[in-house]
């Protein structure tokens, strides 16, 4: 079987809290690699991330990789979380540059992710496992593909272990993403990032923002079915399964599922790989 891993985010409530655990306890049975916990920037979830953290590693007993991202943070900051995380037991730290608040003019101390996984590196030597983000489709914000590249492969000459990609539907931006990074040198498993589809209009605003990509037919699809939600469920996890099927096929070494702290679109998925 796949390696396979999911991705939650914080809860801030007591139901969301609740929902978590469920969620949790479903998808453990997949026997996740790991799974790792989102960071909100300008520290907006920072304590949050931290007690996600110690939870699924203490309650659920799961190798949790916790967001690390630079934006908004002084030195300082960071290196006391890295400590706090290493305290708590954990392996992996997902090296993100992460987004500028909303009202923030600058970052903070360190620029990119590069510089965060260099200083990762610098304070804790080997300790960490380190995963960085990988853009199939190139980064919104990137100058161009190439530019993207090359970012990218600077990220893990500072120090990265393996990536993580956006999600995608195109299996094709995948593999060439990945040839195009082997050509300039880079060796590290890249795991496509898997979004399942169980709401599409949250599905098309998650997408405007972070630039990834539905095909044009897809959306087609999606407004024929208008708001049969059962029939959007089943369609897109025939689709999604299609998509990482063709994907571990073609070579890749995982898949990491951006649950959004659901558990049936991604267990629908994975039943139909089973």
């Amino acid at each position: 079987m796949t390696a396979i891993s999911f991705e939650f985010f914080p809860p801030k409530t007591d139901e969301q809290r609740a929902q978590l655990d469920r969620t949790v306890a479903r998808l453990a049975r997949h026997r996740p690699e790991f799974v790792s916990c989102t960071f909100g920037a300008g520290g907006s979830t920072l304590s949050y991330t931290a007690d996600t953290v110690r939870h699924l590693l203490q309650r659920h007993g799961l190798d949790a990789a916790p967001h690390l991202s630079c934006v908004g943070g002084s030195c300082d900051e960071i290196a006391a979380l890295l400590d706090e995380y290493r305290e708590l037991g954990c392996r992996r730290i997902v090296a993100l540059r992460g987004d500028l608040p909303s009202g923030m003019g600058q970052p903070g101390e360190l620029r990119y992710a590069s510089d965060l996984v260099a200083f990762i590196r610098k304070r804790h030597g080997d300790h960490f496992r380190i995963e960085v983000a990988a853009y199939p489709e190139t980064h919104p914000q990137a100058d161009d593909a190439l530019a993207d590249l090359r970012h990218f492969r600077t990220k893990v000459h500072a120090g990265a272990d393996s990536a993580i990609t956006q999600y995608f539907y195109n299996a094709d931006a995948y593999f060439h993403f990945v040839d195009a990074v082997r050509a300039l040198g880079v060796e590290v498993p890249i795991v496509p990032g898997i979004m399942p589809i169980s709401n599409f209009s949250q599905l098309r605003r998650f997408s405007a923002q972070c630039g990834a990509e539905i095909p044009r037919w897809v959306e087609k699809k999606m407004q024929a079915l208008g708001d049969d939600v059962e029939a959007v469920r089943e369609f897109g996890a025939d689709l999604v399964a299609k998509l990482c099927r063709r994907l571990v096929e073609g070579g890749a070494p995982g898949l990491h599922f951006y649950t959004l702290n659901l558990a049936r679109p991604t267990q629908a998925v994975l039943a139909r790989l089973q």
